[in-house]
């Protein structure tokens, strides 16, 4: 499932990572894997821990030096086996979706902190250099945009609050035992092998498959809301980056975006433009339990911090992403216009 080609790893990051062990979980899973793939591109071994809940193995298929262990991370005993000579760690594992996590709190409470516990748990066990936490732009809340790592964290939705929960795990782990951590705070992350199937997909995802049977596009609550999609190259990046840090980062917590903002409308009819599919006006629905209106990363910090800048632009990922999209999902609706 290689998708490599858009970005060249090796022009970015050389030799960093050759030889290097890292540990990926939720490594099968849409970012995690495309952050293996780099990792692999770049000569690390990599052991990828997921009990394929919302991943894939063949996520991972055709990639070098990738060790899969199927298996949860309220697992202790297995992840302490999988971070045992690592340098990194990357945790990516956890249950997704703000609608999904009104509907079961505890489950994501149990698998996103308890489970974050879990890793840093193993990371401080195996002495691994730096552990690099998927934070989410869903701490912020109604905080005013473009949104900036010192404003108050207002999570709206359990999942929100389970992230939040993280990243005060990571700062407290890095001060209290010497476990270098950084949290990298995604805003609305897409790309291929982002799941379309799901009744909690991603806004992108649930889009492209519409439009491809032929279906228009849903819109929960005015349209008016805008994010600031990032293609998923910008957060594997970020992770590599923090990774390989000369200083420490204790727990920070950075942006990963784009700097840009669009609104849900203006992507409906981007994606309906480029399909061909300007007949496909968006339906609208009530807005969803713990969503927000506006979302928009400022990244001054992370620039600062860990050079970050975005690699690859919307309008770019957006192309490869549908491209991807109109290759694996199958027609079953009213595809072309009679």
């Amino acid at each position: 499932m290689k998708t490599l080609g858009l970005t060249d790893w090796q022009a970015l990051h050389g030799n960093n990572f050759r030889g290097a062990k890292a540990l990926v979980t939720g490594g099968a899973g849409f970012i995690g894997s495309h952050l293996t793939e780099a990792l692999s591109v770049l000569g690390a071994s990599v052991t990828v821990i997921d009990d394929l809940s919302g991943g894939d193995e063949e996520n991972l298929k055709g990639f070098e030096r990738v060790t899969f262990l199927k298996a949860s991370i309220l697992d202790q005993d297995k992840l302490n086996k999988a971070a045992a000579g690592c340098r990194y760690v990357f945790h990516l594992a956890a249950m997704g979706s703000v609608p999904r996590s009104v509907e079961q709190p505890r489950l994501y409470n149990d698998v996103n902190t308890l489970g974050t516990l879990n890793v840093l748990e193993a990371a401080r066990t195996a002495n691994v250099q730096r552990v690099m936490f998927a934070a989410s732009s869903s701490a912020y809340g109604y905080n005013p945009v473009p949104w900036i790592e010192d404003m108050p964290v207002l999570p709206r939705s359990p999942y929100a609050a389970n992230k939040v929960a993280g990243e005060a795990l990571m700062r407290a782990y890095s001060l209290s035992y010497g476990l270098d951590t950084c949290c990298t705070r995604y805003f609305n992350i897409f790309g291929p092998r982002q799941n379309a199937n799901s009744a909690y997909a991603a806004v992108i995802a649930a889009f492209a498959k519409a439009l491809i049977n032929g279906e228009s596009p849903v819109i929960f609550g005015d349209g008016e809301q805008s994010r600031d999609f990032t293609f998923v190259h910008n957060a594997v990046h970020a992770n590599l980056l923090a990774a390989r840090s000369e200083k420490m980062i204790e727990g920070e917590v950075l942006n990963v975006g784009c700097g840009t903002q669009i609104s849900v409308t203006e992507l409906a009819q981007v994606m309906a433009r480029a399909m061909g599919r300007e007949d496909l006006s968006p339906v609208y629905q009530p807005e969803r339990a713990g969503d927000i209106k506006h979302s928009f990363a400022d990244v001054k910090k992370t620039t600062a911090t860990i050079e970050y800048r975005p690699i690859v632009d919307f309008e770019q990922g957006l192309k490869v992403t549908m491209d991807w999209y109109r290759s694996v999902i199958p027609v079953t609706g009213a595809a072309v216009v009679a």
